[in-house]
C-alpha cells in the first residue's frame, strides 16, 4: 500500500501515511491538534480543515456548507487520504472561561461543618529497630515486621516486590530509625506503602488527593490526611474533549484503532498535570502523596483504567466493573508515590457512576428524613430521588445540546460565547452578554436555555417550538435549514457570519429537556410519589453555576418549585471523594449508597416514552405543572 505525504501549512510539519488513512489520523501523527467533539463520527462539524493542494475523498460532508465545500473545506475525521496533500488547519477553539473550581485552599478550606473523624486508612508510624549482629541474624523484612508488631500491634503486613528491594538500604541509611507509611486493608491486614529513613516529625503533613474525573472537567483537591485541610484545589478541562464531547462519542472513538489508549493517555496527562500544579502550590513533591480517591462516571472510570467500554453503550448496557478493586498508582499511571493506594469509588450502572454515589453522600440526601431530588445534568442526566429510607436512580440521555454541541452556532462556554439573552417583547430585538466581552462567536448552553425561554415567552416560537413567521421582524426568517431566529447579525459577530438558532436546534433542545423532565417523572411515579413531595432539588456539578433557574423552569427543564428549594451544591463528586479519602466510615457509606440504589433502566420502561412525549412542549403539555410559567403569560407585555 502506497504512502502519501500530508503537509500542514501553518506548522510546516510533514507526515507520511498509507492510502486510506484519515486526515485526522495524519494530524495526530504530526502532533497537530484538531478537535473531534463527536468522537470522529462526522456529526459535529468541528474538525473542519481546508485542502490547499491535492485531493481527498470525503466520506461525509453533512455538516459543511456548500460554499465551504467549494472552497476546499473537509471534515478531517471523514477525509480519506489517497494522494499527497497540503492542509490548512484553522485556529482551534480554546477554552478560556476561568474554571471556578481552580482556587487555592485559602479560598475554599474544609467543607463547612465537617468534623475530621481521624478514622483514616493510611498511618505514619515511627519504628525503632535493633541493628543485626552475629547473635541476631534475622532478615531485614522479618526484623521490620517484628518491630511493627511489637511497637504498633500490626500482626499482618504485606509488601510489594519493588518496595522489598529497597528496605535494606532504607533501614541502614536511617540507622535503624525509620518511618513506615502503612495502609489498613481489612481485618488485621496492613500494606507497607513506604519506608522513610529517620523519624518524620509528627507535625509534617501526610498527603492524599481527591479527584473527580468529569466528562468535561477534571478537579483535584490536595488534602492533608492528618487534619483534613485542603492545601490546594485545581481543575482543568478533560483532555479527552478533543476526541469526544460526550461519553458515547468517546466510547465510539475508543473502539477504533488505538482510540482507547489515546483516551487513557489524555486523561492521565490531565490528571498528572493537576497533581504537579497542586504540589507546586503546596511546595511538596508528588511522591509524598500516598492515597487517591477517585470519582467519575462509569465511562470515565473505564477509560482511565484502560478497560474496554463498548458494552456500556450496547444493550443490555452492562459495565465491565462497577466497583473496581484498590490499585496502586504505578498500575494506574498516576504520578504519585508508586505504591500509593488508588481507590476508584463504586458506581451503580452504566450511566450512574461513582460521581453520583459520591454526590449523594456529599449532598446528605441518603441520611435525610425528607424526600429530596438530586440532579447532575450534563450530556447524560443522572437523577436520584429518595431519602434515608430509600433511593431510586436513573439516567437519561439528554445529548450535548445544553453544552453547545449539535446546535448550528452552539459552542462550549469559552471566550466569545453568548451566555445570557433577553428578547424585547415588542420589537423582538435581542440583547445578550458574551463571555470575555467583545463580539460573539456562538452560543453556549446557558445562553441556549435563556434564548429558548425568551423566544417562547415573547411569542417568537410557540409551545411546540415552531416559529411565528408573521411577526414582521427580519430576525425571524427562512434560512438554509428552515425557519430561524437571528441572534447576531454578521457585522456584530467575530467571524462575519450571522449567529442563528434554527428550528432544528430548538427541536434538539426541546428533546433534551424533555428527556430530563421525563426522567424526574418516571422516577417519582416508580415509587408512587409526586415531585411536589420533594422538599429540595439538589443540583450537583457545574450545571447550576451559570444558568438562570427561572429560564430553566420556563422551558420545562427543571420542575416548577419555589426558588429557595433549589440548592446548587457545586462539585459534589469531588466533595464526596474528599470525604471518602479521609474517613473509612464515609467510604463505607458510599458503598452502602451504591448498594441501596434501585436503578431504573429507562430504555426498558414503556412509560418513559409517554412521559417524554408529554414533555416535548414548552414547558409541558400539562401547563398546570408549571404555574409560574402560566402566571408569566398572564403578565401584561411591556
Amino acid at each position: 500500500m502506497a504512502d502519501h505525504v500530508v503537509r500542514f501549512t501553518e506548522s510546516g510539519k510533514n507526515v507520511q501515511v498509507p492510502t486510506g488513512s484519515l486526515l485526522s489520523e495524519a494530524a495526530r501523527l504530526a502532533g497537530e491538534e484538531i478537535g473531534q467533539p463527536c468522537g470522529g463520527q462526522g456529526r459535529c462539524g468541528r474538525c473542519l480543515v481546508r485542502v490547499e493542494q491535492g485531493t481527498v475523498r470525503s466520506r461525509s460532508s453533512l455538516r459543511i456548507a456548500l460554499e465551504d465545500q467549494q472552497a476546499g473545506y473537509v471534515l478531517a475525521c471523514q477525509a480519506v487520504v489517497e494522494g499527497d496533500v497540503q492542509v490548512s488547519v484553522p485556529e482551534q477553539e480554546k477554552i478560556e472561561r476561568r474554571l471556578t473550581t481552580d482556587r487555592t485552599a485559602q479560598e475554599v478550606g474544609v467543607p463547612v461543618g465537617y468534623q475530621y473523624p481521624r478514622d483514616q486508612t493510611v498511618w505514619r508510624l515511627h519504628v525503632s529497630l535493633k541493628p543485626p549482629d552475629m547473635d541476631d541474624q534475622t532478615d531485614d523484612w522479618s526484623r521490620l515486621q517484628n518491630a511493627l508488631r511489637q511497637q504498633h500491634g500490626i500482626t499482618i503486613l504485606n509488601i510489594s516486590l519493588n518496595l522489598l528491594r529497597k528496605i535494606g538500604k532504607v533501614l541502614r541509611t536511617g540507622e535503624w530509625q525509620v518511618t513506615a507509611i502503612v495502609e489498613y486493608q481489612k481485618g488485621e491486614e496492613f500494606r507497607l506503602i513506604d519506608l522513610i529513613p529517620k523519624h518524620v516529625a509528627d507535625s509534617q503533613p501526610l498527603w492524599g488527593t481527591a479527584i473527580d474525573i468529569g466528562t468535561t472537567t477534571v478537579t483535584l483537591w490536595l488534602v492533608n490526611l492528618l487534619n483534613g485541610e485542603v492545601a490546594a484545589q485545581v481543575a482543568e478541562y478533560n483532555g479527552q474533549i478533543a476526541r469526544g464531547e460526550d461519553v458515547i462519542s468517546r466510547i465510539i472513538f475508543a473502539s477504533k484503532n488505538n482510540g482507547g489508549q489515546i483516551l487513557q493517555d489524555l486523561v492521565l496527562e490531565t490528571i498528572n498535570s493537576l497533581i504537579e500544579r497542586a504540589c507546586k502550590r503546596a511546595g511538596i513533591q508528588p511522591e509524598t502523596i500516598y492515597k487517591a480517591s477517585l470519582a467519575g462516571n462509569s465511562t470515565m472510570m473505564h477509560l482511565l483504567l484502560g478497560i474496554p467500554a463498548e458494552s456500556i453503550r450496547l444493550s443490555p448496557f452492562i459495565t465491565a466493573v462497577n466497583q473496581p478493586p484498590l490499585m496502586r498508582a504505578v498500575e494506574v499511571g498516576l504520578q504519585l508515590h508508586p505504591e500509593a493506594s488508588v481507590d476508584c469509588l463504586p458506581g451503580v450502572a452504566s450511566y450512574v457512576g461513582a460521581d453520583i454515589t459520591a454526590g449523594v453522600l456529599a449532598s446528605g440526601m441518603d441520611d435525610s428524613e425528607a424526600i429530596r431530588l438530586f440532579l447532575d445534568v450534563g450530556t447524560n442526566g443522572e437523577i436520584v430521588l429518595g431519602s434515608r429510607e430509600w433511593l431510586v436512580t436513573c439516567a437519561c440521555s439528554a445529548g450535548p445540546a445544553f453544552e453547545g454541541a449539535g446546535v448550528q452556532d452552539g459552542m462550549r462556554a469559552t471566550k466569545g460565547a453568548i451566555e445570557e439573552v433577553w428578547v424585547n417583547t415588542n420589537t423582538f430585538e435581542p440583547t445578550y452578554r458574551v463571555i470575555g466581552g467583545g463580539k460573539p462567536r456562538g452560543v453556549c448552553g446557558s445562553g441556549l436555555i435563556s434564548l429558548l425561554a425568551e423566544l417562547f415567552l415573547t411569542g417568537v416560537i410557540d409551545k411546540s417550538g415552531n416559529f411565528n413567521l408573521e411577526l414582521g421582524t427580519p430576525r425571524v426568517r427562512n434560512g438554509e435549514h428552515g425557519p430561524e431566529y437571528v441572534l447576531a447579525w454578521a457585522e456584530e459577530s467575530s467571524h462575519g457570519n450571522d449567529i442563528v438558532i434554527t428550528h432544528v436546534d430548538i427541536d434538539n433542545l426541546i428533546r433534551a429537556k424533555a428527556a430530563i423532565y421525563a426522567g424526574f417523572t418516571i422516577l417519582a411515579d416508580s415509587v408512587g410519589v409526586s415531585l411536589e413531595m420533594a422538599e429540595d432539588v439538589l443540583v450537583g456539578g457545574s450545571f447550576g453555576k451559570y444558568i438562570n433557574v427561572e429560564k430553566a423552569v420556563q422551558i420545562g427543564l427543571l420542575p416548577d418549585k419555589p426558588w429557595e428549594q433549589f440548592k446548587f451544591l457545586g462539585n459534589t463528586a469531588v466533595r464526596g471523594a474528599y470525604l471518602a479519602l479521609l474517613d473509612r466510615k464515609m467510604r463505607a457509606r458510599i458503598a452502602a449508597i451504591a448498594g441501596r440504589m434501585t436503578y431504573l433502566e429507562l430504555s426498558a420502561d414503556n412509560t418513559f416514552y409517554e412521559a417524554f412525549t408529554s414533555a416535548l412542549f414548552l414547558p409541558h403539555t400539562d401547563l398546570s405543572r408549571f404555574p409560574s410559567v402560566a402566571d408569566a403569560f398572564a403578565l401584561p407585555h411591556v
